[in-house]
């Protein structure tokens, strides 16, 4: 007989992807966050559409072009040219957060856009980072006579002072009493791409649950607790969201496991009564 291959599934592929943060590949991970919508779709398409992009990119572009020039080009290719822009009007649109919508659409929300814009960026050998900057995804580039920070969303750079405004209202929340003055520059760091994945993922979670869709919300959560395995908080969450699902077996072990791991939490007690009722029905 033949040997039998056992085709993986997309929550299977998503884990090789993402099992280490060596080369991590942020473009293919983001792209395959869509499975979970778009069952039929070929991740790799989306890749080849992004390079396509790229390469007709760089014919408009001079091999020895200036980084300053590289980067004017791809802002006026990318916003200008192709139109890619914000979904003003329908932000909370899960498909602002699918790579393959937002491709075909041009438009989506800042951590998309930005997403395709890096991997652009990097392409014309532009050194680009993300940032997890407080309410809105930004980038940076490094160029031969400093920084630029680049609002996605739009394309914009935007000055020290400007970043500054836009910071203030999350400081001000954080710290009423502004004891504590943290430098600009410590929400202007590099986010890792395992955490711009997870902004990815916790954006749609935020979506769901707030649409109280249940069977999404489930999947995108069983992606953040395989990403982030030592995120106590997302089993729990999973947990509860199995329970409300009416999987019971499925909820006692992420809560329990919540229990034990998360060992400080404040609402262990909550929990538990959570777990010991579930269980009742067990």
């Amino acid at each position: 007989m033949p040997p039998s291959f056992q085709i993986p599934t997309p929550l299977d592929y998503f884990a090789s992807l993402v099992q280490s943060d060596e080369q991590f590949p942020l473009l293919e991970a983001c792209a395959s966050l869509a499975q979970d919508e778009y069952p039929e779709l070929d991740v790799q398409q989306v890749l080849g559409d992004v390079d396509q992009l790229l390469a007709r990119l760089k014919r408009r572009l001079p091999a020895d072009a200036p980084a300053l020039h590289r980067l004017r080009m791809l802002n006026q290719f990318f916003y200008r040219d192709l139109g890619f822009g914000g979904n003003v009007n329908n932000y909370y649109d899960p498909d602002n957060s699918y790579l393959n919508a937002v491709l075909r659409t041009r438009m989506g929300i800042p951590i998309s856009l930005a997403v395709i814009w890096m991997e652009l960026a990097q392409g014309l050998n532009l050194q680009t980072r993300g940032i997890s900057f407080p309410g809105h995804f930004l980038v940076k580039i490094n160029l031969p006579k400093g920084q630029v920070v680049i609002d996605p969303f739009v394309g914009q750079s935007l000055s020290r002072e400007e970043l500054s405004e836009r910071l203030a209202p999350f400081q001000r929340a954080q710290d009423p009493s502004h004891e504590f003055d943290v430098p600009l520059g410590l929400y202007l760091q590099s986010a890792r791409p395992r955490d711009i994945l997870a902004r990815m993922l916790r954006n749609l979670k935020e979506i769901h649950q707030s649409q109280s869709d249940a069977q999404r919300l489930l999947a995108v959560q069983n992606r953040l607790v395989i990403l982030l395995p030592d995120a106590w908080s997302e089993y729990r969450d999973r947990g509860l969201t199995h329970a409300d699902l009416g999987h019971t077996d499925a909820a006692v072990l992420d809560l329990e496991k919540y229990l034990v791991c998360a060992d400080e939490a404040t609402d262990t007690a909550v929990i538990a009564d959570r777990v010991s009722a579930l269980r009742r029905r067990l």
